[in-house]
């Protein structure tokens, strides 16, 4: 795990249709491979030539409730992300430059469906299957 900035270990994640999770067990994390499903944000075409992050659990379950693939996603671990080489995207969210190689990633979670706000203590509700490490 590296450090941020302020010396606190951080930990990275990738959200992404698990339609695209053959790919990503085969080749990593690779924009020029985003074919089988649209970004998180819905996107046809990569955002940033890199792949974004989430930094820590609670940004990694805000971009899973961002979900706009039309179906479930997974969470994937990144591992060795130099906090220094991130580029900001010019909205606040952060990509590591170009791709991470098969060895860096590691599946969290998986099949975690489309979730929706939850009005009774409004928060964002989370699948469970988020606490079970897979893969």
């Amino acid at each position: 795990m590296i450090e941020d900035p302020d010396g606190e270990p951080t930990e990275h994640f990738h959200v992404s249709s698990t339609l695209n999770r053959a790919s990503i067990l085969r080749h990593g994390l690779d924009v020029s491979r985003m074919a089988a499903a649209p970004g998180i944000a819905g996107s046809s075409r990569p955002e940033a030539d890199g792949v974004f992050v989430a930094r820590g659990r609670y940004e990694a379950q805000w971009f899973v409730t961002m979900n706009n693939t039309g179906g479930p996603v997974d969470v994937w671990r990144v591992a060795d992300v130099d906090v220094t080489a991130l580029e900001d995207n010019g909205n606040g969210y952060q990509y590591v430059p170009g791709t991470v190689p098969v060895g860096r990633v590691r599946l969290v979670a998986r099949d975690l469906p489309v979730v929706a706000r939850d009005d009774a203590d409004g928060d964002w509700a989370v699948a469970p299957s988020w606490d079970v490490a897979a893969g």
